[in-house]
């Protein structure tokens, strides 16, 4: 029985339809799992001071991972690995210099971070300053620093596994990730305290590497610790992500200096302001990166056939069926915030005042939906550019077009 689930997750899917299919079904399910995880942590804490610290504790360890883990991800991996002058030989070796400097820099500011911990966080969450408080945020903090090393593997194995036409893996790994999470809420709190929700994360995180590793093995491509760098190669692919990495690396700064502001506020900013923010991912997901995604192709061929017209057509009428749908949604959400955040997280622990001050931040979160589900779009028009350089088969472009997908399903 393991073996054919291990058979059917190894499966290559070659059908740009079929991927896309099979990404958007598990993208879906991810926000479903992704709703359960946070409404466990409504009912188990509310909205308070233990979210407030969890939440927080995420923000160091988010920024390591998105600032480093960037630089080497699928997205600038797969044209250098899927170039068809190196032999697979090459390719191999080549991944094991990327896999071992990114491993090598992630550890190393990694462990920077777990020494400087205490005095970093108590200047970056002056409102978490209590002994209590304090104490219990850098043993979070420390906890979580193992979750950017063992995304950022999963995140270059990603590569091999869609180099591969191997998409169920890849869409099913957040699937474990956000299972781990649950698991540290339900089973692992309960035994360990706070520090088993941070464990929690860490399994999730080890999951999600775990799933993509039989492919890996199965396709030789399994990465070894290497010393012995070619520095001109690793400043081809630097060059490439470094700008990519940076807009990356604002928006996470962006969200630590948000976090360190709700911190001064009344207990349980922080926590309203996570879940409003995941709540609105879901109508983004629906709306902007589902017309993203299934756009993508039909540019990507006009694009490549130098249909200038129709292409500059088909920009209009994505960027209106956009339009036209999340003008409703940010009404909706703004309208009915207190019963959706109700419905959603309202439970145990979450009480009425709870539900007020998430659903303040929701609405204000609901205007951003037109913004962002455009932005995406136009990610997906300028991703054009690498596809008419590298030459990518129809096969990759769906691998382009996954990118999309880490929003809905990381939740960082």
């Amino acid at each position: 029985m393991v073996g054919r689930i291990l058979i059917l997750f190894q499966r290559e899917v070659r059908g740009l339809h079929e991927a896309a299919y099979l990404l958007g079904v598990f993208a879906l399910l991810s926000q479903l799992l992704a709703l359960l995880r946070d409404r466990l942590l409504a009912y188990h804490f509310g909205a308070g001071e233990t979210l407030d610290i969890y939440y927080a504790a995420f923000r160091i360890p988010d920024l390591i991972f998105v600032s480093i883990a960037s630089l080497v991800s699928l997205y600038v991996l797969i044209p250098f690995l899927s170039d068809q002058t190196r032999s697979k030989e090459e390719q191999r070796l080549f991944l094991d210099r990327i896999t071992s400097f990114f491993t090598v820099c992630v550890v190393a500011i990694s462990v920077v971070a777990f020494i400087a911990a205490p005095a970093l966080l108590q200047a970056l969450f002056p409102g978490l300053a209590s002994p209590g408080e304090s104490s219990e945020l850098v043993l979070l903090t420390r906890i979580l620093l193992l979750q950017p090393i063992f995304l950022g593997l999963s995140n270059i194995a990603a590569s091999i596994t869609q180099l591969h036409g191997r998409f169920l893996l890849y869409a099913v790994s957040p699937l474990f990730y956000n299972a781990g999470i649950i698991i540290g809420v339900v089973f692992l709190y309960p035994l360990l305290g706070v520090p088993g929700l941070a464990y929690g994360v860490v399994g999730g995180a080890f999951l999600h590497l775990a799933v993509q590793l039989p492919s890996l093995i199965k396709s030789g491509f399994l990465p070894r610790l290497t010393l012995t760098w070619k520095f001109f190669e690793l400043r081809r692919v630097l060059a490439l992500s470094f700008p990519r990495a940076l807009a990356l690396s604002a928006n996470q700064i962006a969200l630590l200096f948000l976090t360190a502001h709700a911190s001064l506020m009344e207990s349980g900013s922080i926590a309203a302001f996570n879940f409003s923010f995941n709540l609105q991912s879901v109508p983004l997901s629906v709306i902007g990166v589902s017309y993203s995604v299934a756009a993508f192709p039909t540019l990507a061929r006009l694009f490549g056939n130098g249909e200038r017209a129709q292409f500059l057509a088909h920009i209009t009428t994505a960027a209106r069926h956009i339009i036209f749908w999340s003008l409703p949604s940010v009404v909706l959400c703004i309208v009915l915030r207190a019963q959706i955040v109700r419905v959603v997280l309202g439970s145990g622990e979450f009480d009425w005042s709870d539900t007020r001050i998430t659903a303040a931040a929701l609405a204000l979160f609901a205007v951003s939906l037109l913004p962002k589900g455009l932005c995406f779009f136009l990610c997906a028009v300028f991703m054009l550019r690498e596809i008419l350089v590298y030459r990518l088969s129809s096969t990759l472009l769906v691998s382009f077009s996954c990118r999309f997908y880490v929003f809905l399903s990381s939740g960082i």
